[in-house]
């Protein structure tokens, strides 16, 4: 019988081709925009990027008179509507519409116009709520999800069976990564509705600069999270767009795992508060532990290079630059 996964596909020569087009979609995010400077470092010379006013990738009609026009020999699609739990409990149909949207636009229309391969980026929310720690690969679909943030999950979990649905039908090079948790430069800083790490880097500031007493972070600080420098990723996605060309989605993670409290006094090191550090115990703490099983990008080869307090200082540098500065 033959094999209808694509599993027996040889990696190409990703590296070898630097004036390909490479069409990095979403390419002023956290993650797009970490891509972008990871190919250009690499020498790569013909990168296609559009903002969301050059290029709406909700459009299907947009999209595919992009692709025949321009004919990118890759796809790096790391394009999303994100949020957390406020922004998914508030616009669900936004949330599983859009992303849809564009990841059934982008990938079709990449299919149709001759892209020799494609990276598709999802994320760990895409694993059920009580999956076992940590979570490998397989656990997909295995049981419920989050229900907080499941519009967004769904999708991204769409976007995975529609690459490896091309593969079988097409024999198309279409693979999928799914990070842990991200950090660094554009990160958001929202003081609203910007993720933990952020969130605690400007809090800390602030308290800095306004000489607080003291900063009080909600639960006990006890579950344990994995963190990723986004420059890690993308070396990661480079790594993934010439080594790899498997059936299955493959996890991206740096496989360290901090709890929340040592998070937070390594972050109130670096941004330099000299106040007292406060746990409210009656606020919730969470999941316990949210961990990946990166042992299968392992096992391929890659391994992450940025320590978690050296891409901290990093990230606060950014910060100082990109986002005080701006307030000023």
């Amino acid at each position: 019988m033959a094999d209808t996964t694509g599993s027996d596909m040889k990696p190409g020569s990703f590296m070898s081709e630097k004036s390909a087009k490479i069409f990095v979609a979403g390419h002023r995010g956290l993650v797009g925009s970490a891509i972008v400077r990871k190919l250009q470092e690499s020498g790569f010379t013909n990168l296609l990027l559009r903002t969301h006013s050059d290029l709406d990738l909700t459009n299907q009609a947009d999209v595919e008179s992009f692709f025949s026009t321009e004919k990118p020999a890759y796809v790096i699609l790391a394009a999303a509507k994100v949020g957390g739990i406020h922004a998914n409990n508030t616009y669900p149909a936004d949330f599983i519409a859009v992303n849809l949207q564009i990841q059934t636009n982008v990938i079709h229309s990449a299919y149709t116009n001759g892209v020799k391969k494609l990276l598709f980026l999802g994320s760990s929310c895409i694993y059920p709520k009580f999956a076992p720690q940590p979570i490998p690969e397989s656990a997909l679909l295995t049981g419920p999800l989050e229900p907080t943030n499941e519009w967004y999950a769904i999708a991204k979990i769409a976007g995975i069976k529609m690459c490896q649905a091309y593969r079988i039908q097409h024999q198309w090079d279409a693979i999928s990564g799914m990070p842990t948790n991200l950090y660094g430069p554009n990160d958001n800083f929202h003081p609203e509705n910007s993720h933990v790490l952020p969130a605690l880097m400007r809090r800390f500031h602030e308290a800095k600069v306004n000489n607080a007493e003291e900063v009080v972070v909600w639960g006990s600080g006890s579950p344990l999270r994995e963190f990723l420098h986004v420059d890690d990723l993308a070396d990661a996605c480079v790594f993934l767009m010439e080594k790899y060309s498997g059936f299955e989605h493959v996890n991206v993670g740096s496989g360290v795992e901090v709890t929340i409290k040592e998070l937070a006094e390594l972050v109130k090191e670096v941004v330099g508060f000299e106040g007292k550090l406060v746990w409210d115990c009656t606020k919730p703490d969470g999941t316990p532990r949210k961990l990946m099983d990166s042992s299968k990008l392992a096992s391929l080869g890659w391994t992450p290079k940025v320590s978690i307090r050296d891409g901290l200082r990093q990230t606060y540098d950014w910060y100082l630059e990109n986002v005080v500065q701006k307030q000023q």
